[in-house]
């Protein structure tokens, strides 16, 4: 039985500044306008290779929206690990396929089993964090959102597979993206290309079956600054050579912004950079895109010392303890690896009647050696982040043009 598929539906109008010197300007001046929050890092974007997409949306009494995005030092051109944020892509890839399989009886819901075919892949048969002790996309989807959860991307990455997950993306005109790996150390570039079995059943009767699958491509980077640093540490010793990150993922932060823009404006983004996801998909992914640990049905997650509100919203609230209010949504997608953290964020303030698209990425690693697990997250990077989103959100509650 087919699916009725839905866009979010949203008049949208596309405004644009003059040009792209305007764009910077913007930004430029709205941080050298309170600099006092930004010690160090103004004084050398360069260094702390900052990118940041902001988009204005303005509101008519018909529905109608107009969004108008500036940018500052953004470019495709140069590498930056995009860490954690690959998992929204995996995301709605995977709602889109279980729609576009179209087997009666199939949805993110349906348990599943996940088998071991090649090195390096791991079995699952139970998962101990579901109601029903069973594992299931769904329950997947959450966790990557709620916590960043390292296992569930892998587990979406398996059910995708390598040679998917980057030629759907590529089809829909996100090409500045490239999918090499999950996030478990110590597999082979070979290891990641298998990707394992799986199993989809409902009260003893198997609904649908995916073999272990290959990619014969060999995928990788052609950017500018894929060597960086001067060190990596490497067992017990620091290698002194650069970081290579030819064959690592990649994200390109317009193409994060893009997406988001995709999801929850969808008329603002040319046809075919939209994902095929139900109306049911659309409510699922708001859900659990702005949960806050504490809300969530997992009771591991309500340890606020070990996950409090800012755990994954780096946007105002990053480095703090504070309690996110309710009437402050903040639907987005993080990363923090290897001295860059990244927020891709559609930040709602329903009580002001604020919104808008925020993306930004900052890179801190003073030594420039990686996998000392001496970066300055605490001390630069989610500081840098808290205030731009707060420096964006007083702008726009001071803007004159209110929704």
């Amino acid at each position: 039985m087919k699916r009725v598929l839905f866009f979010l539906s949203v008049l949208v109008f596309v405004g644009v500044s003059q040009n792209k010197k305007d764009d910077e300007k913007f930004l430029e001046n709205l941080l050298k306008e309170n600099a006092k929050y930004f010690p160090v890092v103004l004084e050398n974007p360069e260094k702390y290779r900052v990118q940041i997409i902001y988009t204005k949306i303005d509101k008519a009494k018909n529905g109608e929206a107009k969004l108008v995005t500036y940018k500052y030092h953004v470019t495709a051109k140069k590498y930056f690990y995009p860490a954690s944020t690959v998992k929204l892509p995996a995301a709605l890839l995977t709602l889109e396929r279980i729609n576009q399989l179209q087997i009666n009886g199939l949805t993110k819901e349906t348990s599943l089993r996940i088998d071991s075919a090649y090195s390096g892949q791991t079995k699952v048969e139970y998962d101990s964090s579901s109601q029903n002790k069973l594992p299931s996309l769904a329950n997947y989807i959450k966790k990557i959102f709620i916590v960043s959860d390292n296992d569930a991307y892998n587990r979406l990455y398996e059910f995708l597979g390598q040679q998917y997950f980057n030629e759907k993306l590529w089809r829909k005109e996100y090409l500045n993206v490239l999918i090499n790996h999950r996030f478990v150390g110590g597999l082979t570039r070979e290891e990641n290309r298998f990707t394992n079995p799986f199993t989809f059943y409902s009260n003893g009767k198997i609904l649908y079956e995916q073999p272990l699958r290959f990619d014969h491509s060999q995928y990788q980077n052609d950017v500018e600054d894929l060597f960086q640093g001067k060190g990596v540490v490497e067992g017990d010793s620091i290698h002194q050579h650069p970081k290579d990150f030819t064959f690592s993922n990649y994200f390109a932060l317009e193409e994060q912004h893009e997406m988001l823009k995709s999801l929850f404006f969808p008329n603002s983004v040319a046809a075919e950079k939209r994902f095929l996801l139900t109306k049911e998909d659309i409510a699922f992914l708001k859900k659990y895109m702005s949960m806050l640990p504490r809300e969530s049905e997992f009771n591991e997650y309500h340890d606020y010392s070990r996950y409090p509100d800012s755990y994954v919203k780096y946007f105002l609230y990053g480095g703090t303890k504070d309690t996110i209010p309710d009437y402050i949504k903040i639907y987005n997608k993080v990363g923090l690896s290897y001295g860059y953290l990244t927020d891709n964020a559609y930040i709602v303030d329903s009580k002001n009647k604020v919104e808008f698209l925020l993306s930004a990425v900052i890179y801190v690693n003073e030594d420039e050696i990686f996998n000392d697990d001496k970066y300055e997250y605490d001390e630069i990077g989610l500081p840098f982040l808290a205030n731009l989103g707060r420096v964006i959100y007083r702008y726009e509650l001071e803007r004159k043009n209110k929704r």
